[in-house]
């Protein structure tokens, strides 16, 4: 059966506090696991969560500040120890190049050979996917260094429409042969096409926005998304401080949701400077801007993608 959820392993800032760990975020798609920004702690976290490194086929950093990439070196000696047999697709800033480096080979251990890696540069950049079930692309956003946000869309599909297929005589494996030409002689002898019997089944959007003030670019990402987690470093009162360190407020990440027609937003990434009470004052703010679904993350929360839009189909 396939899973799409997101599984929160961290969802503190620069700091992480008794109540929230580093950075960490593992999206479960059809049998792939992405795993965005690993911040320190994060192999531990998963196994809190119930999940591996066998789980992992992508390892996404958006760029090289230590709560997004410090569990770096722990993930990928554990993907050696286990000795995971499928390629690890690793994908960063290119920029971050020397960063990379120090953490793929932080102290000595026996290596593997199934991290394969994408370095990004440029504006936007559409990343080769091989086989995988969906598309992924990065969007460069504002930060003092540089950093990308992640795209992953699903292809549109088809959805076959049982009465049309039966009111034309249409079943077994003729449903097959139509889908793969287009079209098929009925019974009558009249011909059925695939787009009288069929409707377009919308494919799904994640986006994963991080550290970032707002910009063009954080509003690409998020156009349409099913599911968006965004940062949400501070709270109103101190948006001087998200604007001059390169982060966003409550409000801000709600403005990119409503503004970009995000469904769902999930709002993580919190300054330490605030407490568990202060959570609701993080809700209130985003809900001030956005009227959908929105989820205050805490650590080894567990969030389903939504079901499919089919308005859009």
């Amino acid at each position: 059966m396939s899973v799409r959820e997101l599984v929160v392993l961290g969802s503190s800032s620069a700091v992480p506090t008794r109540y929230r760990n580093h950075n960490g975020y593992l999206l479960r798609w059809d049998g792939h696991g992405l795993l965005f920004d690993p911040g320190e702690g994060t192999q531990r976290q998963l196994v809190f969560a119930g999940a591996s490194a066998t789980d992992l086929t992508w390892l996404c950093v958006t760029h090289f500040h230590g709560d997004h990439c410090l569990g770096v070196p722990g993930i990928v000696q554990r993907v050696a120890r286990d000795g995971v047999p499928h390629p690890v697709r690793a994908v960063f800033p290119a920029s971050g190049a020397v960063y990379w480096e120090r953490l793929r080979h932080a102290s000595a251990f026996r290596d593997t050979g199934v991290i394969r890696e994408t370095r990004l540069s440029g504006e936007h950049v559409a990343i080769d996917t091989g086989d995988a079930p969906f598309g992924l692309a990065a969007r460069r956003l504002s930060h003092p260094v540089e950093s990308y946000g992640y795209r992953l869309t699903e292809p549109d599909g088809l959805s076959m429409l049982p009465g049309e297929l039966a009111r034309r005589g249409i079943s077994g494996p003729q449903i097959g042969v139509l889908r793969a030409r287009g079209e098929i002689t009925a019974p009558d002898g009249s011909t059925v096409t695939l787009a009288e019997t069929s409707r377009v089944r919308p494919g799904q959007t994640f986006a994963f926005v991080m550290d970032t003030r707002l910009c063009d670019g954080a509003f690409a990402l998020a156009e349409n998304a099913d599911l968006l987690v965004i940062e949400s470093t501070f709270l109103d009162a101190e948006a001087h401080l998200a604007r001059d360190h390169g982060h966003l407020t409550a409000a801000q990440a709600a403005r990119v949701a409503a503004e970009s027609g995000a469904r769902h937003l999930v709002l993580t990434h919190f300054s330490e400077r605030y407490r568990p009470e202060d959570e609701e004052r993080f809700v209130r703010e985003a809900a001030s801007v956005f009227d959908g679904e929105i989820t205050l993350a805490h650590d080894l929360d567990r969030v389903p993608m939504p079901r499919r839009n089919t308005a859009r189909g």
